[in-house]
C-alpha cells in the first residue's frame, strides 16, 4: 500500500485531498515535528531534505507535493493523452506551489501580486468550472488547496474576485476535500 508521510500542519493533505479524489488506498504516517521524527534516519531514508510531504510507493519514493501530484496522477488519476495538456496541468501546479503559493503567503508581497495573480484566475473561472476546463483534475488540487489555504489562513478576501470565490466555495463543498484539507483547517483555525 502507498505510504504517505506528513505532519499536521503541511502540505500532505493536499497529496491526501488527491488520494481521496481518486480513491486510491494509503496509509497516512503521521511525523511529530516537535519531536523532529522528519530528521530521524528512517524518514531520511525517504526523504534525505527531511521535508514533507513523501511517499513510499513499493520501491519508489518521491518528495515535493508537486511532483507527489504529477506522479500519483500519470500512475492513478486521469491525465490527458496529449503531451499539451499534461503540460498545461504541470504548469498549473507549479504555479500552485512557486508562484500562488509565494506570491499570496507573503504580506510584504500580497498586496502586490493578488492582483496580477487573481484577476487572471477570476477570467478564467468565469468561462469555465476548473483549472482545465469542465472536469476536476490534479491541476485542481493543487490551486484549489492553496486558495482555500490562503483565504482561511489568511483572511484574504475574494469578493473582488467573484469566480474565484465560487471555485473555492465549490472545491471546498467536495467530500474528499473534507475531509483532508477542510478538516486541517478547521483545526488550524
Amino acid at each position: 500500500m502507498l505510504k504517505l508521510y506528513g505532519s499536521s500542519r503541511s502540505r500532505a493533505s493536499i497529496v491526501q485531498w488527491y488520494l481521496e479524489e481518486v480513491g486510491v488506498p494509503y496509509d497516512f504516517v503521521l511525523l511529530d515535528m516537535r519531536a523532529e521524527e522528519h530528521r530521524q534516519p528512517e524518514f531520511l531514508e525517504v526523504n534525505p531534505i527531511g521535508k514533507v510531504p513523501a511517499i513510499v510507493d513499493g520501491d519508489f519514493k518521491l518528495w515535493e507535493s508537486g511532483a507527489i501530484l504529477l506522479y500519483l496522477s500519470e500512475k492513478y488519476g486521469e491525465m490527458p493523452e496529449s503531451l499539451e495538456k499534461r503540460a498545461e496541468i504541470a504548469q498549473w501546479i507549479f504555479f500552485a506551489n512557486a508562484t500562488l503559493s509565494v506570491g499570496l503567503s507573503s504580506e510584504a508581497t500580497r498586496e502586490r501580486e493578488m492582483p496580477r495573480l487573481l484577476t487572471p484566475l477570476d477570467r478564467i473561472f468565469e468561462k469555465q468550472t476548473f483549472m482545465m476546463g469542465d472536469q476536476l483534475t490534479v491541476a485542481d488540487i493543487a490551486v484549489g488547496s492553496i486558495l482555500a489555504y490562503i483565504s482561511t489562513m489568511f483572511g484574504i478576501d475574494f469578493s473582488d474576485y467573484p469566480h474565484i470565490a465560487e471555485y473555492v466555495r465549490h472545491m471546498s463543498e467536495r467530500p474528499a476535500f473534507q475531509k483532508t484539507i477542510g478538516a486541517m483547517l478547521t483545526v488550524k483555525r
